[in-house]
């Protein structure tokens, strides 16, 4: 039995589940590892991101159905969960990269905010039961003096993407106070999952993928903004989380609820910290470069209060920082050229040692 089934309690085998974003870094490993558990999994998402792509190293293209549309049209989005008919949803679509939402604010505002919007609009009317995690971003909060947030703080941004996601939680929050607080059959929540990290991410303008590229490239590494820190956690962190909630959403106290999902730390890595780890991990010595012209901002310190998930549903963080970077590289060292097969593997005995550590954490 797979060491996540057995925490679960085979609660996701043979359900029939959708996952929004499901090409994407953080979607495709869910449903790697909703697979792994024996789940139904189908996806929705407008594209494949990247190239290369953790959606296709892990042959996700070919072993499970993906719809391909945009969340922001929501004819098309009802017309998919009507299809698919999930008991379960998580909804990851969005735009997640802050750069782009200054070279793409209208698409940013659509895909981020009007996505969840037409989520809530379709679960309004469904007269079936359904379980729902929307998957939002800890930079939905009002960054101004406060740097520790908890998830009563104001919500907010002076970026685009901080906005969407700020503007997400709002009508999330509005619609269940408007339409859901009295019925039985919808139950959901946020999660506001801090800087995730992990084998398969290729995005651009992100700290891992760069580093990947440096060391691999044999250049120097340019850093935007070096002193910045960050809740940083290993991507298998807040799936572990997204599960528990999906699991436990019968309770009141996480129905209609946010929670944060990160290291409940004061005292997070900064990027430089991150990149000389990583470095060290591939054996690879290199100068790093600060790009000083940086041409848009974002908010230079960020930590999470994760009191509130860790008491009502018992996540806590599982892998130790050299645990993390261990995993990460031990993932990206079969890259070069790509092993598809051998990442598979890697991919899956990740998932089992987590899982086992779950096991042990969590009684």
């Amino acid at each position: 039995m797979h060491p996540g089934s057995k925490f679960f309690k085979n609660y996701f085998k043979n359900k029939r589940i959708l996952v929004t974003g499901n090409t994407g870094f953080k979607g495709s490993w869910l449903c790697f590892v909703l697979k792994e558990m024996g789940a139904k999994v189908y996806g929705l998402s407008i594209d494949i991101p990247t190239k290369p792509s953790n959606f296709m190293c892990l042959k996700l293209n070919t072993s499970m159905k993906t719809f391909y549309g945009d969340v922001s049209n929501f004819n098309f989005f009802k017309k998919i969960v009507l299809i698919v008919k999930p008991e379960i949803i998580f909804h990851l679509a969005g735009q997640s990269i802050v750069f782009k939402s200054y070279q793409n604010p209208i698409e940013t505002v659509n895909t981020n905010t009007n996505g969840v919007l037409n989520l809530m609009e379709i679960l309004r009317y469904l007269k079936k039961r359904i379980n729902c995690v929307i998957v939002t971003s800890d930079k939905c909060y009002l960054a101004e003096k406060k740097v520790f947030f908890s998830e009563n703080d104001c919500l907010g941004g002076k970026d685009l993407y901080s906005a969407s996601k700020a503007s997400a939680e709002i009508f999330f929050k509005a619609y269940c106070e408007s339409f859901f607080i009295n019925q039985k059959l919808i139950k959901i929540c946020t999660a506001r999952a801090g800087n995730v990290i992990g084998g398969g991410d290729w995005s651009q303008e992100r700290i891992v993928p760069d580093i990947i590229k440096t060391i691999y490239k044999k250049k120097k590494l340019v850093l935007r903004n070096p002193t910045s820190n960050r809740p940083w956690q290993h991507v298998l962190e807040p799936i572990f989380g997204y599960l528990l909630l999906a699991k436990n959403l019968y309770k009141k106290n996480v129905n209609f609820n946010s929670f944060n999902i990160g290291p409940s730390t004061k005292k997070n890595k900064t990027v430089r910290e991150i990149s000389k780890l990583l470095f060290k991990k591939f054996n690879y010595k290199n100068s790093i470069i600060v790009r000083n012209k940086v041409k848009f901002s974002e908010t230079s310190k960020l930590n999470l209060n994760t009191r509130k998930i860790n008491q009502t549903i018992g996540w806590k963080k599982i892998l130790n920082q050299d645990l993390t970077f261990e995993f990460i590289a031990e993932w990206y060292k079969e890259t070069v050229p790509i092993k598809k097969q051998l990442l598979i593997n890697i991919t899956k005995l990740q998932i089992n040692k987590f899982f086992n550590r779950v096991i042990n954490a969590i009684k």
